[in-house]
């Protein structure tokens, strides 16, 4: 199963950016509407203007920037060094929730809100 995650956003360019500095990965896709950054095989990130999901999906689709910067879920990616990913959210807009910590699931995770208010999680499974 192919999973695209799709965050909609006030400005794609700038979210973009952002998750191109983050992630250290350049766009699979950049086009006017969208841009892809391939997390894995199955696995895409998808940037999305909030207008955009509003001319494809109309007036049915409550507005999703009446809810920007309210948490509705989060984007968690294990990666082998959770504390540079973070350190290079924090860098480039994000700001910090919670350090990078051992979580009691057995992850050491750090929490950071990306510029839109989606939460943005780096983490890696530890051995006990």
């Amino acid at each position: 199963m192919k999973a695209n995650i799709i965050l909609y956003v006030s400005d794609q360019k700038a979210s973009a950016g952002f998750y191109e500095k983050v992630l250290s990965l350049k766009p699979e896709l950049d086009v006017p509407g969208m841009t892809e950054f391939r997390l894995n095989k199955e696995t895409v990130l998808g940037i999305m203007p909030s207008a955009g999901i509003k001319r494809l999906l109309g007036e049915k689709l409550p507005d999703p920037d009446k809810a920007r910067g309210i948490p509705r879920a989060e984007v968690y990616l294990h990666v082998t060094d959770p504390l540079s990913y973070h350190n290079r959210a924090i860098l480039n807009g994000a700001k910090e929730l919670s350090p990078l910590l051992m979580r009691d699931w057995g992850d050491e995770a750090a929490y950071s809100l990306d510029p839109d208010g989606h939460v943005l999680v780096f983490a890696m499974k530890c051995v006990r």
